[in-house]
C-alpha cells in the first residue's frame, strides 16, 4: 500500500482552507472483530503491524474555516472518533462521528460531505501548562473530556513508523447507500509531540458500539497547528 502518494497535494483546485491547531491524538487498539461490523463494508480495515485495528479520538480548534465561497471564516470545536481504512490500495480515514460546537457548521458538514457530525457544547482551558477539553453532545448523555500536558518535541514522522501511520492521514472515505466517496485535505506533516495524558472519559467510544477501553489509551500524541487545503469528497467512479 502506498502511504506516500496521499500526502501530495492533488493537481485540482481546492475547496477552501482552514487551520487546525491544539490537536490531541488519543488512541486505543481493538481486535478486528469488534470493528469490523462498525465499518461499511465497502471499505477495507487497515490494522497496524500488530494485526489489532486502532482508534482515534481526536480533540481540536478548527480556525478560519473558509469555503471559496465565503468571504469570511469561522471558528468552532471539533472532536472527531474514527479508525483506519483502504480503499483500493489507498490509505484513510473513516469516521463513526464526529463533534462540533458550531450547528453550522454541522449542518454544512452532513449535507454536503455527508459525514456523522453532532452539535455538541465544548470547550478548552488551560492553567500552568494544562489543557482540559471537554463534550458534551446535545440532547443526550454523550460526552468526553481530556486533561493532558504537551511533553517534548518529536517533529515530523518519519513514514513506516507507527506515528506516520496514525497522524499522517489525508484521505477520508464515505459510504452512502453504498456508494463510496473519497475526500483529501493537504497540510505539511504535524509538527508531533510527545503528550501526557493526565485524565480521560472515553463517552464517545462507548457510543460508537465499541467497549469501554480497558486501563491507558495505547498512544498519546500532540500537534500545536497545521494550516489545511480542502479537497470536497466526490463520488467514486464505478
Amino acid at each position: 500500500m502506498d502511504r506516500i502518494a496521499p500526502t501530495r497535494r492533488p493537481s485540482a483546485r481546492p475547496s477552501g482552507s482552514q487551520t487546525w491547531e491544539k490537536l490531541l491524538f488519543v488512541h486505543y487498539t481493538f481486535p478486528v472483530s469488534l470493528v469490523r461490523p462498525l465499518v461499511p463494508k465497502e471499505l477495507e480495515l487497515d490494522p497496524w503491524e500488530d494485526g489489532l485495528m486502532w482508534v482515534g479520538i481526536v480533540p481540536f480548534e478548527m480556525k478560519d474555516i473558509r469555503p471559496n465561497f465565503v468571504p469570511f471564516g469561522i471558528d468552532f470545536f471539533e472532536t472527531n472518533l474514527r479508525t483506519y481504512v483502504s480503499r483500493k490500495g489507498e490509505p484513510g480515514v473513516f469516521f463513526f462521528s464526529l463533534e462540533a460546537s458550531s450547528l453550522l457548521a454541522v449542518e454544512a458538514a452532513r449535507f454536503g460531505w455527508g459525514l456523522p457530525y453532532f452539535h455538541a457544547d465544548m470547550s478548552l482551558h488551560e492553567h500552568e501548562g494544562v489543557v482540559r477539553y471537554e463534550t458534551a453532545r446535545r440532547n443526550t448523555n454523550v460526552r468526553s473530556s481530556f486533561e493532558y500536558r504537551v511533553g517534548k518535541e518529536l517533529g515530523a514522522s518519519k513514514p513506516g513508523t507507527l506515528e506516520h501511520f496514525l497522524l499522517e492521514r489525508y484521505l477520508l472515505f464515505t459510504v452512502r447507500d453504498g456508494v463510496v466517496s473519497k475526500g483529501h485535505v493537504h497540510h505539511v506533516p504535524y509538527p508531533a509531540f510527545e503528550a501526557e495524558l493526565l485524565s480521560v472519559d472515553d463517552g464517545l467510544v462507548r457510543a460508537a458500539g465499541l467497549p469501554a477501553p480497558e486501563g491507558r489509551p495505547t498512544s498519546v500524541h500532540y500537534s500545536p497547528s497545521v494550516e489545511i487545503e480542502m479537497f470536497d469528497p466526490w463520488k467514486e467512479r464505478e
